[in-house]
């Protein structure tokens, strides 16, 4: 991918998600007018691999996506690396009450792909199973959803998170304030409610929800 089209697919993301290039510029640790000059003036001419890998994570896509490198191709030299299935229900409903998280069979996936998917650490990845729906059509009763732990109230975005509030573990699509620590916390599904400016204190966001996979029936 050239410069100038890293720069497009950047542009285009940050007009998508609605973010601001001050915000990003900070995120990379450079000064507030970085990321507007890499995109209206091309300066830098590219973004260097540290860069991308930060931006990839932040907006959720592959760092192909954003000019950086591909994943290593899937075959007999690729190395797996293993995710473990939690043996708890992240509700997409009421709320599910949980008592311990118990490892079952993990599963192994392809460490290049993952990298590409959120540039995590397999360590603090989990699968857990989403139960009810409140979150259809995104996520169905049954789907198992991968979290990243390591994405939480620190990096705290518009997203579908797991969290425990009031001892009930849920899947919600979370909706940060920009007046302080606010957080709206929403259901896909129009039938349930929401809740509006709930006290980040009083929620504990146990991690960022990367990829869901379901049984076809």
């Amino acid at each position: 991918m050239s410069g100038i089209d890293q720069r497009a697919a950047l542009e285009r993301l940050i007009r998508e998600r609605r973010e601001d290039y001050a915000g990003l510029s900070r995120l990379l640790g450079r000064n507030p007018a970085y990321i507007q000059q890499f995109i209206k003036r091309g300066s830098p001419r590219k973004l260097d691999a540290d860069d991308v890998h930060v931006l990839a994570r932040y907006f959720g896509v592959s760092e192909a996506e954003l000019g950086g490198r591909d994943a290593a191709a899937s075959g007999p030299g690729a190395r797996f690396v293993q995710v473990a299935r939690l043996d708890v229900a992240a509700s997409a409903g009421p709320g599910a009450l949980v008592e311990g998280e118990e490892a079952v069979s993990p599963i192994a996936f392809d460490e290049g792909w993952l990298r590409q998917l959120c540039g995590a650490r397999s360590g603090d990845l989990s699968f857990i199973r989403v139960q009810g729906d409140s979150m259809a059509p995104t996520l169905a009763d049954g789907d198992d959803i991968l979290v990243d732990r390591s994405d939480r109230a620190e990096r705290l975005r518009d997203g579908i998170y797991v969290l425990r509030r009031e001892d009930s573990l849920m899947v919600k699509r979370l909706a940060p304030s920009p007046a302080g620590r606010l957080v709206t916390i929403k259901s896909d599904n129009p039938a349930y409610p929401e809740w509006r400016d709930c006290d980040l204190a009083t929620v504990e966001i146990l991690g960022r929800v990367v990829w869901a996979g379901r049984r076809l029936r």
